[in-house]
C-alpha cells in the first residue's frame, strides 16, 4: 500500500475519531460530561498525546536514519565504481574489456536497484548478482599482472570489487524494511483517541471545524514522511539514480 494511500487512511480515521467525539457529546446524559469526567478524560488523552508523540519522533528518527543510510550506501556504490575504472585505466590496456563490462553493467544495475527495492515481493526474491557483475569480478581475478605497480594495482580492485558487493548486499538486506502496519494501526487508533476528545467537551462551530482539520492534515503528513522516507527509492523523496547512471563516461577510441 503506497505512503498516500495510507496518509488518507489515516487522516479518515483521525477525522471519524472527532466525529465519534460530536456523536457521543450528543447521545451520553449530561452527567457523563461532568466536571470530573472530563478531567479523568482529558487526563487520559494527555497520556496517550505524550506517548503519540514519542512514538512519531521515534519513527521520523528512524526513518530518516533508515533514508541517509541507503542514501549513502548508493554513493559508496557510485564512488567504489568509479575508483574501480581508475584503477583498472592504471592497469593498463589489458583491463580495457573490463572497463567496457562496468559501461555495460551499470545502467541494468541501476534499473534492477531502483526496481528491486520498490518491489513488493522483493524481499521474498533471493538474491543473484548478475551475469555480467560476476563475469567482471571474474576477469579482474584473471588479470595477469608483469609488474609491481600492476600486482598492487590488481589486489586494490579486488578490494574494491568486494566492497561493491558488500554494499549491494546490504541495500539488498534492508529492502522492503518499512514500518510495520499494526504499528501504523495503533498510532492512528491513538491519535483517534485524542480527537475524540478535542470534539466530545467542545461545541464545535466553523473555526473549531478547520482546526481540526488542519490538525488531523498534519498528523497524516507526518505519516507520509515517515512512510517515505522508509521507502527512499520510490516516491516523491526517492534517492536519484543519476549520480549512479553517469559516473563512467564513455572510453575513448
Amino acid at each position: 500500500m503506497s505512503p498516500v494511500v495510507v496518509s488518507l487512511i489515516a487522516f479518515a480515521v483521525i477525522l471519524g475519531g472527532a466525529l465519534i467525539g460530536v456523536l457521543l457529546r450528543n447521545t451520553l446524559p449530561n452527567h457523563h460530561l461532568a466536571n470530573d469526567a472530563k478531567d479523568v478524560v482529558r487526563l487520559g488523552a494527555g497520556l496517550i498525546g505524550t506517548i503519540a508523540a514519542l512514538v512519531l519522533g521515534l519513527l521520523i528518527a528512524s526513518a530518516k536514519s533508515s533514508y541517509d543510510t541507503q542514501s549513502s550506501q548508493v554513493q559508496h556504490i557510485t564512488a567504489d565504481i568509479v575508483l574501480l575504472d581508475q584503477l583498472l585505466a592504471q592497469y593498463g590496456p589489458e583491463a580495457r574489456s573490463i572497463r567496457d563490462l562496468m559501461r555495460q553493467a551499470v545502467g541494468p544495475m541501476a534499473d534492477r536497484l531502483w526496481g528491486d527495492s520498490s518491489a513488493s515481493a522483493a524481499k521474498e526474491t533471493p538474491f543473484a548478482a548478475t551475469a555480467v557483475a560476476e563475469d567482471i569480478w571474474a576477469k579482474v581475478g584473471e588479470l595477469a599482472p608483469q609488474t609491481d605497480a600492476q600486482r598492487s594495482l590488481q589486489a586494490r580492485a579486488i578490494q574494491v570489487t568486494t566492497d561493491l558487493a558488500h554494499t549491494r548486499l546490504a541495500l539488498f538486506v534492508q529492502t522492503g524494511n518499512s514500518i510495520p502496519m499494526p504499528f501504523l494501526a495503533v498510532l492512528v487508533f491513538w491519535l483517534a483517541i485524542i480527537f475524540a476528545n478535542f470534539s466530545l467537551f467542545a461545541r464545535l462551530n466553523p473555526t473549531l471545524i478547520v482546526a481540526l482539520v488542519v490538525f488531523a492534515l498534519s498528523a497524516s503528513a507526518a505519516l507520509f514522511l515517515i512512510l517515505e522516507m522508509s521507502e527512499p527509492f520510490t516516491g516523491l523523496m526517492q534517492v536519484s539514480s543519476a549520480p549512479l547512471r553517469t559516473a563512467l563516461p564513455p572510453l575513448k577510441p
